[in-house]
């Protein structure tokens, strides 16, 4: 999956979009914390919530309050 969008969200959204789906992580595992990918990509916690929302909204993530994000099991 390539991305050449400029935004950083999107950025954000496909890298960890592709570790879902090249099954780096596997279902029912975390994500990397918003606070590694913030370090990662260099931006602000509000940049990658707004990418990870995203990948809720479409049914890749679940957030669990206090744990973080998880990959979505089929």
């Amino acid at each position: 999956m390539e991305n050449n969008d400029p935004r950083i969200y999107v950025q954000v959204l496909f890298h960890v979009r592709g570790l879902v789906f090249d099954e780096t992580i596997s279902p029912g595992k975390p994500i990397p914390t918003i606070e590694s990918l913030c370090c990662k990509f260099a931006c602000t916690r509000q940049t990658v919530s707004k990418a990870l929302r995203l990948l809720e909204n479409d049914g890749t993530l679940h957030r669990y309050p206090g744990l973080g994000y998880y990959v979505v099991e089929s």
